[in-house]
């Protein structure tokens, strides 16, 4: 089976790009790769922020691998938190602030549509790539549902009538903006003979 580098340790991004990918091919976080550094996000777009990423750990093992970079951005705060998603109320990356932030800026909202936005980067013989998924949504008003992790507990995606979570893995990968970059990511690597055709 082929192995590829996912250029994190967060075992909820690696579980989710798993889930969508299931035994097609073997996805080795940072950590389960013996790569212990932590690369910084300078930028201020999803863009290049999963490019430097991707080419951060292509640099140092010359073999190729992938990153992310995923931001919530909310129509009525003219795109924010978008790329500062992770470090909103602060660096310390606490997502019950940032969720407390985000509830309490909206509190007079009358408009709380929003999007998921995903950008990978996959770094093959040097080249980057890039593949973007988004979900359309609204916040709610208050945290529902304990699975999932990050937004997802103020997020209802188009079409639903629950929290990303309220959801279960399936259902949430029916709507998500990760599952989409994945699937264009899917669609690459099967092109390029490093996923079988036929699954």
């Amino acid at each position: 089976m082929h192995q590829l580098i996912f250029a994190t340790n967060n075992i909820n991004k690696v579980t989710e790009i798993r889930h969508v990918l299931g035994d097609q091919i073997e996805i080795l976080s940072l950590a389960e790769a013996g790569i212990w550094v932590d690369i910084a996000e300078p930028f201020d777009t999803l863009e290049k922020n999963a490019v430097e990423k991707a080419t951060v750990i292509y640099t140092m093992k010359a073999v190729s691998c992938f990153a992310e970079d995923t931001g919530l951005e909310v129509t009525a705060l003219k795109g924010a938190p978008g790329v500062h998603s992770a470090r909103y109320a602060g660096e310390e990356r606490s997502f019950e602030k940032n969720i407390d932030k985000l509830l309490f800026e909206l509190k007079d909202a009358n408009n709380r549509t929003a999007r998921f936005r995903t950008v990978i980067c996959l770094v093959e013989d040097g080249q980057p790539r890039l593949f973007e998924g988004a979900c359309e949504g609204t916040i709610t008003t208050q945290r529902l549902g304990h699975s999932g992790f990050g937004y997802d507990a103020v997020f209802i995606p188009n079409g639903a009538s629950r929290t990303f979570a309220e959801m279960n893995l399936d259902e949430k990968n029916s709507y998500s903006h990760r599952q989409k970059a994945t699937a264009q990511l899917i669609r690459h690597l099967k092109k390029s003979g490093r996923m079988d055709n036929g699954k």
